[in-house]
């Protein structure tokens, strides 16, 4: 039998319940909260909302037309993330070890706890005291792993708790849609239901050869999730402050256009850096160090964000600002700070869909093949001019 003890724990719409934690008479309607432009996209939306066939990730003029009465708020991450650091700092004193997935979604490793306490009745009075001191509905899921506990969140919202006994995780997971197990995208669900696949059930009694031929290395973890296995352990939340990169020239330069170029460059991979980690950015920092080496930087405080168009523009105008000797550069760098986490989803308030399909294309080629696999095109004369000895032999 497994001894492990997972707690998952994850606030119910959580933008939506800031919003209707500072405005009361906006609870009981359907609220859709990202961009509010016919081009932008629903980032969370309220459960009267859903009941029209709202999600989030949906075009926003989609949303509209499913339920046209809805009330579309734009959004503010800086209550958001306030909210999220009140619930982390309640979670923080008083678990003995927990994970931040994300700026609603906690994990909990309760393991050894049952010997003095009783793990579900301590889970349920933490969720208690989150919901007395922050005022927020939170749900959550208690097993012996990460995927069962999950789940389990997701069967017992909204403001509910789901408690699956060590023993009985294949049969809690089996009658389910292979919708539910975490990691699984539109595209691996379409590919499963083609195979005839729909639930939990008929998934784990696959061979697991089967799924490595059809799904790759993924299909070995989609068995083991359906069979309720994931060693996977709670990995200790330590807040990053903030990343950098920075270059020094071998010889110093006035080449304003290339320096540009690189400062964006460098500022893609950062943003892909923030989003990779789940992590947005509210500070950005720009520095340079003249011939002379006397070093100057220019700070900007934003809305959170892992946006690189955004990021990037604020880039682009702190250099116009720092720069004003007219010198030699002999260094140039970027820093963004002030991070929380948050996953990509958030960055929905300021993207249009076409943005967004474009950014998580970008982001699967560089997780595939490396952060310099692809770049702007602009990217393409620093790589000529800086990089030329690491490029790739000539194939032709």
């Amino acid at each position: 039998m497994n001894n492990r003890s997972i707690l998952h724990l994850d606030l119910d719409s959580f933008f939506v319940s800031v919003e209707c934690l500072k405005n009361s008479s906006l609870l009981g309607k359907p609220l859709l909260i990202g961009g509010t432009s016919n081009r932008g996209v629903v980032a969370s939306c309220s459960y009267e909302a859903r009941r029209f066939g709202v999600h989030s990730a949906m075009p926003m003029k989609m949303a509209l037309r499913l339920c046209p009465q809805a009330i579309i708020l734009r959004g503010d991450m800086d209550s958001y993330s306030k909210y999220s650091s009140v619930v982390t700092d309640i979670i923080s004193d008083n678990a003995p070890a927990y994970e931040k997935a994300s700026i609603d979604e906690f994990y909990l490793d309760l393991t050894g706890m049952d010997r003095h306490f009783g793990c579900f009745k301590w889970s349920t009075e933490l969720r208690d005291t989150i919901i007395r001191e922050s005022g927020l509905p939170i749900s959550f899921g208690l097993s012996v792993n990460k995927t069962v506990s999950k789940v389990g969140t997701g069967e017992a919202k909204p403001n509910g708790t789901r408690y699956i006994p060590d023993g009985t995780e294949k049969g809690f997971l089996a009658p389910l849609p292979v919708k539910k197990i975490p990691g699984v995208g539109d595209q691996t669900h379409k590919k499963l239901n083609f195979m005839g696949v729909r639930t939990i059930e008929t998934l784990s009694q696959i061979p697991v050869r089967l799924l490595e031929r059809e799904f790759g290395k993924p299909g070995r973890t989609l068995w083991e999730r359906a069979n309720a296995i994931d060693p996977t352990p709670i990995v200790p939340y330590h807040e990053q402050k903030s990343m950098s990169k920075e270059r020094t020239f071998t010889e110093d330069t006035l080449d304003i256009t290339m320096m540009k170029n690189l400062l964006l460059d460098m500022s893609d991979k950062l943003s892909f850096e923030l989003r990779a980690a789940n992590k947005l950015a509210s500070t950005i920092t720009v520095k340079i160090r003249y011939a002379d080496f006397n070093t100057f930087t220019k700070q900007k405080n934003i809305s959170y964000t892992a946006n690189d168009r955004i990021l990037g523009e604020h880039v682009l105008d702190l250099f116009d600002k720092v720069y004003e000797r007219r010198q030699l550069i002999r260094l140039i760098g970027v820093r963004y700070s002030g991070l929380v986490q948050g996953s990509y989803q958030i960055n929905l308030f300021d993207d249009t869909i076409e943005h967004i399909h474009l950014m998580q294309q970008m982001d699967r080629i560089r997780r595939r093949f490396g952060a310099d696999a692809i770049m702007r095109a602009s990217g393409l004369m620093k790589a000529n001019t800086l990089y030329q000895p690491h490029l790739p032999p000539d194939g032709g």
